[in-house]
This record gives C-alpha cells, structure tokens and sequence, in this order.
C-alpha cells in the first residue's frame, strides 16, 4: 500500500475501496426515497475516497479504512442536503405542522395525538396523514439536520474555537436526546430502529406491526416532534 518512501499508493487504495463506496450508497439509499438514484450516491461517495486519499496522513494514527468511510459518507451525505427535494407547498405544509405540534405540546403539556394535530391543522385525519406522507418524502437523514436546529449560528471566529464548538455540538446532542426520550413509546421505538438498529422501513413495519406508509407518517410525526422542541 506505500512506496518505498512511505508514501500512499493511491491506485492501489482507490481500487481496494471502491467495493466500501457501493456497500455505504446501498446501505443509504435503501433509507431514503425511491428517486435517490444509487449511481448519484456512488459518483459522490468516489469524489468522497478521492478526497480521502489525496489529504490521508499516515503519520496521524487513524487507519486508512476509517478515515476513508468517513469521508465517503460525509460526500454523500453533502450531495443529498445539496438537493432541494420538497416543493414549496409541502414546505408550507411540513411548517404548519411543526408549529401546530410545538403549540399543541406547549398548552396540553403532553404529546399531542394525532387526532388533535388534525383538528389544530383543521383537517380531517385522512388528510392529516396524507400530508405525513407528503413530508416524508423529503425527510433526508434528518436527524443529522436536527443536531443544528434551533442553535444559533456559529461564526467563523466561533468554528476556530474547537474546544467551543465541541461544547455546542455535545449541547446539541444533549437537547436531541432529551427531545426523543419525550416521544410517544411507539416513536420513540421506530427512531431507534431506525437509526441505531439501521433497520429499514419494512423491517421496521414488521416490528411495529404496521405497513411501511404508516411507517413513513410516524417518521414524520416524530420529527415534528423533536423540531417543535429543538426550536
């Protein structure tokens, strides 16, 4: 893997690791929607390992491998919140939703269920789920987007303080965790299966005993919840 002078031999790595590239983009894209292209996924993952092997320096500690799948990952997770999936009135949409969720919560002190959500919003429960449908579709690794919700921007100055910024993203991560352990059980249940189990949405059905659409509306209830907190 190096030459005589301990340097990186780049040919030979970006060989060995292009099989990593495929198995990171399969395991993103089946969590995503259907119209995020596996190709996309994998044209940005190889931008990723170039990226990789031009700044890797053995002399750090980190193996290759590690340093490599982060940045992999960090590529395709940069082409996604690149693209702007919903339309505007879905956007509309999913902020009504998080402000009548966070009002809801304020007054009952509680979850609110879904049947007042769908009173609050004026709609009938069908709809109501129609439109958690609708906002799923767009829901991007969310929580990775949720660690920077209702946080102040943090100023160039600021990002050069790393010892600051490490203390802001434990913060943030704090508030996250507090907001999921106030989910409903069953919420609670789908994000861990979801996010720590890395299980998909018809193996999360199958937990729950529910089909994958219904999966998909309790997402992004969920969300909403964890938003109206975090703002």
């Amino acid at each position: 893997m190096y030459t005589a002078q301990g340097k990186i031999n780049q040919d030979a790595l970006l060989e060995e690791y292009l099989p990593l590239v495929r198995r990171q983009a399969l395991a993103l894209q089946v969590r995503l929607p259907p119209s995020v292209e596996l190709n996309d996924l994998i044209q940005a993952g190889v931008v990723g390992l170039i990226e990789a092997l031009g700044r890797y320096d053995p002399t750090q500690g980190a193996g290759f491998a590690t340093f490599a799948s982060q940045r992999i990952r960090g590529a395709m997770v940069d082409e996604l919140r690149s693209r702007d999936w919903l339309p505007r009135s879905v956007r509309r949409s999913a902020r009504a939703l998080d402000e009548a969720v966070r009002a809801l919560e304020q007054r009952l002190g509680r979850p609110a269920g879904e049947l007042e959500v769908a009173a609050e919003l004026g709609m009938d429960l069908e709809t109501y789920h129609q439109l958690l449908s609708d906002t799923n579709s767009g829901q991007l690794l969310p929580l990775e987007e949720l660690l920077q919700a209702g946080m102040e921007p943090v100023d160039e100055r600021s990002e050069l303080d790393a010892p600051y910024s490490a203390l802001l993203e434990r913060e943030q991560r704090e508030r996250l965790i507090e907001a999921i352990e106030a989910l409903p059980e069953r919420e609670k249940l789908l994000m861990a299966l979801y996010y720590q189990e890395e299980l998909n949405l018809k193996e999360i059905g199958a937990v729950l005993g529910v089909t994958e659409s219904r999966v998909c509306q309790l997402h992004s209830q969920a969300l909403a919840r964890l938003r109206a907190r975090l703002r």
